[in-house]
């Protein structure tokens, strides 16, 4: 039974009067059928799932549908006791983007208004880009990750008072008491090796065995290399996009930790632009995360991207950890000095920013040298640089400085996110642990709102 904040987002959409259909997209096992099933059936009397990948397996019964009359009559056939109207009612449509036109249909079907209406789609990226009538306006589109940091500290049964002070100490520049900070480091050490899915976290709150756990992390991994079969037809696509994913951590290990073009096949002279569609895959599923380099860091930052150099990670730390580590939890749990700690600190980090919203970016110039995260401040209207330290020397970081100190940047603060416990400031550089990250980005008030926890 897991806290997850989207569920009171959800709830609060299917409690409005808005008659939009609200969409939740995210990749595979982060969660979201779940969830929508569990609020589903606990507000409306009659709950109907369709699963339509389920559906192209067996029955093949909406496969074709292109009308509202074609899908009320499919839907009577195997749902005519639990329709009511569209007070009382609502259809989930699973893995909506297996059937891409159902993207078209939800238009007609919001109109005609005759039940309440949500989806989920795992591949929605890939699935819009392909749909020839995207219906704007009649939609509302909902991005789902893994449970972040917090929703794993609730997991493990840390209170919100809890959270609401370490917010407070946040905003406040204050350090937290020595205990609470062991407790919350040894939390977040072991959510590098556990990670957010869903399953994942179930596994190790009920068995605390790491075996099982890397057995949900290799089930998982497994299915996104599957579903590059899927969604690809060219055999050698499929390779291509599984050969980019499994390299990601490796790549990670060079200094500037970013995809090369020529790596991919080991062919000198290969381009970045000839893989894009592959890398488009690997983002609009959500199995990586991207971030993209920027030499001119000013707000806001999409208008000074460099597309053609591109850091990726994995979307998920655990998965990470249990390619770098398998079984063997000390690097982690001790902090041991390795090649590898800092790119699984560097993972944590755009998980943890993703999650909360943030577009990613890098700082690379060839005269500043790079910083690892660059985000929009909007609140300041302004960059905000996060340097991310594994090691004790936290406090050197040259690229940094440099580009603070550039004045038409404009740049008014940074972070510099560590592992120990010290919050200090110098001049514009605040430096505090890395567990602050959940709290980049958000709002001073606390939240004190109703929690909804399955």
């Amino acid at each position: 039974m897991l806290f997850r904040k989207i569920g009171l987002e959800i709830e609060n959409h299917l409690r409005s009067t808005s008659d939009k259909i609200l969409v939740v997209e995210g990749a595979r096992q982060v969660g979201k059928s779940y969830i929508i099933r569990e609020i589903g059936r606990r507000l409306f009397p009659n709950f109907v799932e369709l699963n339509f990948v389920k559906d192209d397996e067996t029955q093949q019964l909406f496969k074709e549908i292109r009308s509202i009359e074609d899908f009320y009559l499919r839907l009577s056939m195997i749902a005519n006791s639990q329709l009511g109207n569209r007070d009382n009612t609502l259809v989930f449509f699973d893995e909506i983007q297996h059937y891409p036109q159902f993207l078209t249909l939800l238009k007609f079907l919001r109109e005609d208004g005759r039940f309440r209406y949500i989806a989920s789609g795992s591949m929605l990226g890939i699935a819009l880009r392909k749909t020839t009538s995207i219906p704007i306006g009649s939609i509302l589109i909902k991005r789902m990750f893994q449970l972040d940091f917090e929703e794993f500290l609730i997991a493990n049964g840390m209170g919100t008072e809890a959270i609401d002070h370490m917010k407070g100490c946040y905003y406040d520049k204050q350090s937290l008491p020595k205990d609470m900070h062991n407790l919350v480091m040894d939390h977040f050490r072991k959510y590098l090796l556990v990670g957010g899915m869903p399953d994942a976290v179930n596994e190790y709150l009920s068995s605390h065995n790491i075996v099982n756990v890397r057995a949900v992390h290799a089930d998982i991994h497994r299915m996104y290399k599957d579903d590059a079969s899927k969604y690809e037809q060219s055999r050698s696509r499929k390779l291509l996009v599984q050969r980019i994913y499994d390299m990601i951590p490796s790549q990670m290990e060079n200094k500037k930790k970013r995809i090369v073009a020529s790596a991919i096949r080991g062919q000198k002279g290969d381009r970045f632009s000839w893989y894009a569609e592959e890398f488009e895959y690997l983002i609009s599923s959500g199995i990586s995360l991207s971030v993209n380099a920027i030499s001119n860091p000013v707000y806001p930052l999409c208008e000074s991207v460099h597309k053609n150099l591109l850091k990726l990670y994995l979307n998920d730390v655990g998965i990470l950890t249990w390619q770098l580590y398998d079984i063997d939890l000390m690097p982690v749990l001790n902090d041991q000095l390795s090649i590898n700690l800092g790119a699984v600190y560097e993972s944590a980090v755009a998980q943890e920013l993703k999650a909360h919203g943030h577009n990613l970016f890098y700082y690379d110039n060839n005269r500043r040298g790079e910083v690892d995260y660059l985000i929009d401040d909007k609140m300041e209207a302004s960059v905000l640089p996060v340097e991310v330290k594994s090691g004790k020397d936290y406090m050197s970081h040259r690229s940094l400085s440099r580009l603070v100190d550039v004045p038409d940047y404009g740049i008014k603060s940074a972070i510099v996110l560590h592992s120990d416990r010290d919050v200090k400031s110098d001049g514009k550089i605040t430096y505090m642990p890395i567990y602050n990250v959940m709290f980049i980005g958000s709002s001073r008030r606390l939240d004190n709102k109703e929690k909804i926890i399955f």
